[in-house]
């Protein structure tokens, strides 16, 4: 594309210049998926050998796991034993791991991963944890977990990709081939509905089958179609009965509509029935024994498929081609990865820790969102004769999630060191700093947040202590900033337009406040937006009631192991499809930061936007092409977001609905053309009455914008 550009210097002064205006053309399927070195026809005949060999207690002995995050070796048929190990964001390195190395990197959290709404990076953190699972002798990584941000307040949200199903899904296909590329199996989880832990094994989700295809299905889809070996269930019930044990779960919406062929696995303890189990499509229960460290959980009594399976067989309730399908099913999926030909650990990849640490910080760059920042009070440049006062919780210690996904890394900086290797000895910290030193300060950095955790939700509202501390020092210096960490919304409400600048940095893992301090600095020019909508107060949200009566929140596990003893309550997810900024559109709930919000250093504009077919048939798709110029001053990048918006439909869809959207970077003043391509079925809705989905006549708005709430330019196409 030529352009002629004439500037007016002096008098009359006439310069003329042409240039070629660089492309950027994105593609949501512009990967290719994982295909494991063995074929799975191949894997299921050497599979098929090994079971004739194998007795029927020996084939029981597969379906059940050993040593609390092992599998069942037979060194006689040339079977190993495969350990296990969370999380999305590094590996939990355990004790019972049998690891000389037993080291991995904190990464940031993958609701900070997703906020870089970069794909590509994806890829690279999930390669880094893979290659550190072979370093540390682990087979199995039991991630990525992808359930949908529906409330603000489950305590699992950061270890979870965002409220929206189409980023969400182009995060995980990224991450999945990153992973099995190292030889490593990941694990989606957890299937199916698990959107809060709030008493997770006592809790039934009544979902209606449009809006577990539109919203909950989505991203499992992008796994499996990338090419995902195994898949967790959930804790929690589905319409009705636990996942582990839900044949419509996993045979029907897993397997047939998905067209899963890998590893079915429960959750730790997380069925109960050993008969429903073995007839749902499951393949392995885990851990598949008791409990050693608590004995409310043993008050269930034996129900574990090892123990039982060989009774049922001989009842006649289940047979031995179900117990040899779910053994079959196993091996295959080990086989089909190499895993009985080749060792898992290789301690050579210890060399590529350095690697990985420079790729969890650059995610940490890219998530860190910036979300305030009036009258330009950032970035910093304070020279000797002014100081940055820190004050708050995560100074000194570093800010992380709980639980199974925790992650502790090596080489942890924290903000206070951070920050003293950026600005020098001009940073103070106090602990309890007076109000003269508040008063004194050239500048506050003030410190607030979660630690979020696996078990139980977490209040929406921050802790007294913390909204105090920023009143406080708003009374006392206006120049300062708040910094966030958490593992998703929290309630800002009451000091927002107080404070002149905001930073949301999640779990930013080991070195992710080196990213904080050069986004402080300038060094770096933040780009994170938003994969999350921050209502204003927590009866905003679509799922706000989903508490029984009564009923309040907790920390700790709370005896939830006896679920089969205690009554289950339902979650009723009434909002149906309309999730996240889908739910305040519709209502015109105005939310304190909306879905796809992130400040920059610098200025996009947006112009030119074409749809050079204005009409197409109901299979085709549609490309579109803008300009977007950086206007400013600094070099920055911007997520140029497409929204679909069907202006008469047979049935109620939301306002608009993210289909494409593309990270751009660009110098200080240029340009580049940006090409997205929608396809046929990002203008579909679920049908129930068909079961499918469904692509209706009619027209159909394009908003392309820099969040959901901030339409650039529009364009229209028309379904014939």
């Amino acid at each position: 594309m030529k352009r002629i550009l004439i500037t007016l210097c002096g008098l009359c002064l006439l310069t003329f210049y042409s240039f070629s205006q660089p492309t950027v053309k994105m593609g949501k399927n512009s990967f290719k998926p994982f295909k494991t070195p063995i074929s799975l026809a191949v894997a299921d005949k050497r599979a098929d050998s090994i079971l004739s060999l194998m007795t029927i207690d020996e084939k029981i002995e597969m379906i059940g796991g050993h040593n609390s995050f092992f599998t069942q070796g037979f060194k006689k048929y040339n079977i190993p034993e495969f350990y296990f190990s969370d999380a999305t964001q590094g590996v939990h390195i355990r004790k019972n791991l049998d690891s000389s190395t037993q080291k991995s990197t904190a990464f940031p959290c993958p609701l900070a991963l997703t906020a870089t709404w970069n794909p590509s990076l994806a890829n690279s953190f999930a390669k880094s944890i893979g290659e550190e699972c072979r370093a540390n002798n682990v087979a199995v990584l039991l991630g990525p977990g992808m359930n949908i941000y529906r409330i603000s307040q489950n305590g699992r949200n950061f270890e979870y990709f965002g409220e929206d199903p189409f980023l969400a899904a182009r995060m995980i296909e990224n991450y999945v081939v990153g992973m099995q590329s190292t030889g490593t199996i990941t694990t989606l989880k957890h299937f199916l509905c698990n959107n809060t832990d709030f008493h997770r094994r006592r809790t039934n989700s009544v979902v209606d089958e449009r809006a577990i295809h539109e919203i909950y299905l989505p991203a499992f889809k992008a796994g499996v179609d990338a090419g995902a070996m195994a898949v967790m269930t959930s804790y929690n019930q589905v319409n009705g009965e636990w996942s582990g044990q839900n044949s419509y779960v996993i045979n029907q919406l897993l397997k047939k509509e998905l067209g899963f062929k890998g590893l079915v696995m429960t959750d730790w303890w997380s069925v109960y029935d050993p008969e429903k189990v073995i007839k749902s499509g499951l393949d392995l229960e885990m851990p598949g024994d008791k409990n050693p460290n608590d004995p409310q959980f043993n008050e269930l009594g034996d129900t574990y498929l090892r123990t039982n399976a060989a009774r049922l067989i001989k009842e006649g309730k289940v047979t031995e081609a179900d117990v040899n399908r779910m053994a079959k099913n196993s091996m295959r999926t080990f086989i089909a990865m190499g895993l009985y030909d080749r060792p898992v650990k290789v301690e050579s990849y210890l060399e590529k820790y350095p690697e990985h640490e420079k790729v969890a910080l650059q995610t940490a760059r890219e998530g860190i969102v910036l979300l305030r920042n009036e009258k330009n009070i950032l970035p910093l440049t304070p020279t000797a004769k002014k100081n940055i006062l820190v004050v708050g919780k995560y100074v000194e210690n570093i800010a992380r999630g709980l639980g199974s996904a925790e992650v502790l890394g090596y080489n942890n900086i924290s903000m206070i060191d951070a920050l003293r290797a950026e600005f020098g000895p001009t940073v103070v910290y106090d602990k309890n700093p007076t109000d003269e030193q508040l008063k004194a300060a050239s500048f506050v950095v003030v410190s607030i947040g979660t630690s979020d955790s696996e078990g139980w939700d977490k209040s929406f509202n921050l802790p007294a202590e913390s909204n105090a501390l920023v009143e406080k020092v708003t009374k006392l210096n206006n120049n300062m900033v708040v910094v966030v960490n958490a593992g998703g919304g929290l309630k800002m409400t009451d000091w927002n337009t107080k404070v002149p600048a905001i930073i949301y940095a999640w779990y930013a893992g080991q070195n992710g406040y080196t990213a904080l301090a050069e986004i402080l600095s300038g060094k770096t020019n933040p780009s994170g937006k938003l994969p999350i909508t921050i209502e204003k107060k927590f009866e905003d949200s679509p799922g706000a009631n989903y508490m029984p009566v009564g009923m309040e929140l907790y920390t700790g596990w709370k005896g939830d192991y006896i679920a089969p003893k205690i009554p289950v309550f339902d979650i009723n997810y009434k909002e149906g499809i309309f999730v996240g900024y889908r739910w305040y559109e519709s209502k015109k709930i105005e939310p304190l930061y909306p879905f796809g919000f992130g400040l920059s250093y610098t200025t996009f504009e947006y112009s030119n936007l074409k749809v050079p077919k204005s009409e197409i048939s109901k299979t085709e798709g549609v490309t579109v092409e803008f300009e977007l110029k950086n206007t400013g001053k600094r070099a920055g990048a911007e997520v140029a977001q497409l929204y679909v918006q069907a202006l008469k439909s047979s049935v109620k869809r939301p306002i608009k609905e993210l289909k494409a959207f593309a990270k751009v970077e660009l110098k200080a003043g240029e340009s580049k053309i940006v090409t997205l391509k929608l396809k046929s079925n990002d203008f579909a809705y679920w049908d129930v009455k068909s079961h499918a989905w469904a692509v209706e006549a009619g027209n159909y708005n394009l908003l392309l914008g820099s969040a959901s709430n901030n339409i650039k330019q529009t364009g229209k196409v028309t379904i014939k």
